[in-house]
C-alpha cells in the first residue's frame, strides 16, 4: 500500500537529497552559493525563491522557484518516479521539490497567472494531500 491508501498506485518516491547542500544551507552558507556549487539541490532553489519572495522580488522568486521543480522533477525521475504518485512532505529531501513548488505557486499568483497557480497546487495535492497545507500555500 503507498503511504496515502491507494493500494494499486505506485510507491511514494523518496528522494536521496544532497547533504553536502543541505549541510552547507543550515550552516548558513549563502544560498545563491550553494545553488552555484550543487545547481541539481532543489533545496538551494527554495531558499533564494522564498528570501526573493521576502523581499518582494516576485519575479526572481518564479525564476529561482521554476529552477529547482526543474531540477527537482529530474531528480525525481531518475529516482523511479512516472509524472504522478506520492511525494511525501514527511520525507525531509522531497521538501526542496515540494518547496519550489510551492514557491512557483506563489509567485504565479502573485503576477496573476492563474493557469500556472493552479498547476502548482494540483501538483502539490497530487504529492502530498497535505504539502499545500504544510508550505502555508493556497
Amino acid at each position: 500500500m503507498t503511504s496515502f491508501g491507494d493500494l494499486l498506485g505506485p510507491q511514494p518516491t523518496l528522494l536521496p537529497g544532497d547533504d553536502e547542500a543541505e549541510s552547507a544551507l543550515l550552516n548558513g552558507e549563502d544560498p545563491a552559493k550553494v545553488a552555484a556549487e550543487h545547481p541539481t539541490a532543489s533545496i538551494a532553489w527554495a531558499y533564494l525563491a522564498e528570501a526573493a519572495h521576502e523581499r518582494g522580488d516576485t519575479i526572481a522568486a518564479y525564476a529561482y522557484a521554476r529552477t529547482g521543480y526543474h531540477r527537482g522533477l529530474d531528480q525525481l525521475r531518475r529516482n523511479g518516479w512516472k509524472g504522478y504518485g506520492p511525494v511525501p512532505y514527511s520525507h525531509e529531501q522531497n521538501r526542496g521539490f515540494l518547496r519550489c513548488v510551492a514557491a512557483l505557486a506563489t509567485a504565479a499568483k502573485a503576477i496573476g497567472e492563474t493557469d500556472e497557480h493552479a498547476r502548482c497546487l494540483d501538483l502539490l495535492e497530487d504529492c502530498d494531500p497535505h504539502a499545500a497545507e504544510a508550505l502555508g500555500v493556497e
